[in-house]
Parts: structure tokens; sequence; C-alpha cells
């Protein structure tokens, strides 16, 4: 089989919806790098897609769980404050768990819940409150941290309310919290792997990157060969990540002299 005919084969494996096509037998014996590189890069959608979605919807709760932190009615603050704790100070693998049971428990009680038993919809949503918990407490730091210098002129200006927090307190925060919100993105796509270690099943069971490159891990008993090829899409998508958030950051930063932007630099998590 041509590397040609396998990328016709096998490229769109892990979201095609044609039962047919998605359930073709995977190779057995023989395996080409080809083969490694077009699997693993199909099951990598299903990483951008937990990705993309979780950071879009978690950027605006996040954002949201900030303000509500730094509220001073009670009734706001600690729902607030008990979501961000209790998001990041539990470990993401275990969410993934307790997600599951929930939902489950939640399908007994009405067909509604049922989508949410499957990694699409539940792992989803379990990404999103982690990754909106994490950066919730980068946002509120940053609220925290603009200058009294502005806010004052803001006021001099006649600024007040939500005007003078849409024009001058949100925006400057948003400049002060990108470098990090850009270290928690890159994180998030990483995280994506451990779904395939959750309880939440796999739509179709065709799996994500990290399954296929187990796959013929276990096939082949040599490890060396499909792990750096995740290492490297994953590496790959990282530099597209650091690309977007830099051009975002310097549009942030657009208005202060060139030594005086803040770069957007990846410092790695050891642990979550």
């Amino acid at each position: 089989m041509s590397c040609l005919q396998t990328i016709q084969d096998y490229a769109l494996r892990a979201v095609t919806t044609d039962p047919d096509w998605a359930l073709r037998a995977l190779p057995k014996s023989d395996f080409t790098l080809c083969q490694q590189v077009t699997l693993i890069g199909s099951g990598l959608i299903w990483n951008i897609y937990f990705g993309v979605l979780a950071l879009l919807a978690g950027f605006f709760f996040a954002n949201a769980l900030a303000v509500a932190k730094g509220a001073k009615s009670l009734l706001i603050r600690k729902p607030a404050e008990w979501f961000i704790f209790i998001f990041r100070g539990s470990p993401l693998f275990v969410q993934f768990f307790f997600g599951y049971f929930v939902f489950l428990s939640l399908k007994g009680v009405s067909p509604f819940f049922t989508p949410f038993t499957a990694a699409w919809l539940g792992a989803l949503i379990v990404l999103f409150c982690n990754t909106a918990a994490y950066s919730g407490e980068i946002f509120y730091g940053a609220l925290r941290s603009v200058p009294r210098g502005d806010v004052e002129a803001a006021d001099a200006y006649g600024f007040s309310g939500f005007t003078r927090f849409r024009r001058i307190i949100w925006p400057t925060a948003l400049r002060l919290a990108w470098p990090a919100y850009t270290n928690e993105a890159i994180f998030l796509f990483h995280a994506t792997t451990l779904v395939f270690f959750s309880g939440f099943p796999a739509w179709q069971q065709k799996g994500d990157a990290l399954y296929y490159a187990s796959y013929f891990a276990d096939k082949t008993f040599n490890p060396f060969v499909p792990y750096p090829i995740l290492a490297g899409f994953f590496i790959l998508l990282t530099l597209c990540i650091l690309g977007i958030f830099g051009l975002i950051n310097a549009r942030l930063n657009r208005h202060l002299p060139q030594e005086r932007r803040a770069k957007v630099k990846f410092k790695p998590n050891l642990m979550r």
C-alpha cells in the first residue's frame, strides 16, 4: 500500500461519521512510518477539538470568574472562589472520572444526559471547567495588578462603572495576563491527552492521538517510534499556539514602547 493510499484510507478515520469507513480495520502487522504518522495525526484532530472549544468557552467564563471573585458581595464572590479552588485543587485526571460518574448518574434520571457520558461532550465540559478555573485565577491576579494610576486617569476623564471596566481596566488586565494565559493554553492542549485514560469512552471508539500511538506501541513493542511522532505533532501544535497568541499579544501591546512590551514565553508546568 502506497503512502498516498494510506492517507486516503486513514487520514479522517478518527472523526468520520460514516460507519463503514470509520470502522475500517486498523493495520495488524508490517506497520509503516506513513501509517503511524497518518493515524496519530488523525487522532490529533480530537485533541485540537477538545483544546479549541474548551479554550474559547473557558476564556469568557474565566473572565466572569475573575470579576466575580473580586466582587464585594459574598453571594457572588464565594461561588467563584470555591469553583476555582475545587478545580485547581484537584487533579484533572480525577476530575475526568468524577465527571463521568456524575453524568452517568444523571443519564439514569433523564436520557437528555446520554451524550454527556461520551468523550466528545463530557470530557469537553471537564476540560472547560478546569481551564476556566486556572485562567480565572490568572485574570483575577491581572485585575488586581492594574496600575492605580490608570484607574485614576479613567476617573479624571469621566469614565465610571462598566465603561471604565470595558475601556480601561479589562484591556489592561488582559494585556498583563496574556503571557501567563498563553502557557495555560499550551498546557490545556497537552492535557487533552488525558482523555484517552479517562472514564469517558471515545466516540465510536476511534480515539485520539495517544490512542493510536499506544496502539502502535503495543503492537510493535517499540514505543520509540509512535511516541516521538506524537511528541512531534504536539511540538508543532505548540508552535502554532505560540504564533497565534504572540500575534494577539503584539496587538494588545501595540501602544507601548518596544522595550515595555511583555514577551510570550513557554514555561512548562511540571505538575497540574
